[in-house]
């Protein structure tokens, strides 16, 4: 008896230890999944890539499952510049997906820039969540 608890515990260890650090977790819906970005970046932060390995491992789960991700930005800079940085955050967080292995065809993405802050308003403690890359399923 006890040879089989102690296997059976080495066995939930082991499975622990292999989740566990990781900080990668499967959300139960894609909507409105979002990765936040520094300022005047597309670099994708570890906590970024952990949430988007969370959202590759629903669409691994749910193979029909197509997205689309939404590159977002601060009210700073013009429109063009906006629109460009929105389009190198939703590819940088669609590179993630792709690496993990999720084919391309199922994931688009736009950018609209500044134009649909996440918050209203001005200063960083309301520019850092309008700084973002938001999926949602098509």
């Amino acid at each position: 008896m006890k040879v089989l608890n102690f296997a059976l515990l080495a066995g939930v260890a082991g499975l622990l230890a292999a989740c566990g650090g990781s900080g990668i977790v499967e959300p139960s819906d894609l909507n409105d999944q979002r990765v936040f970005f520094a300022f005047n970046s597309a670099e994708i932060s570890d906590e970024a890539e952990n949430n988007l390995l969370g959202q590759s491992l629903y669409m691994k789960n749910h193979e029909g499952t197509k997205i689309q991700i939404a590159g977002n930005c601060d009210e700073r800079g013009s429109t063009e510049y906006n629109l460009a940085l929105g389009a190198r955050r939703a590819n940088a967080a669609k590179a993630v997906l792709v690496h993990d292995g999720i084919a391309p065809s199922r994931i688009s993405t736009i950018s609209y820039g500044k134009e649909r802050p996440l918050v209203r308003g001005s200063g960083e403690d309301v520019w850092k969540y309008n700084r973002n890359a938001t999926t949602t399923v098509k």
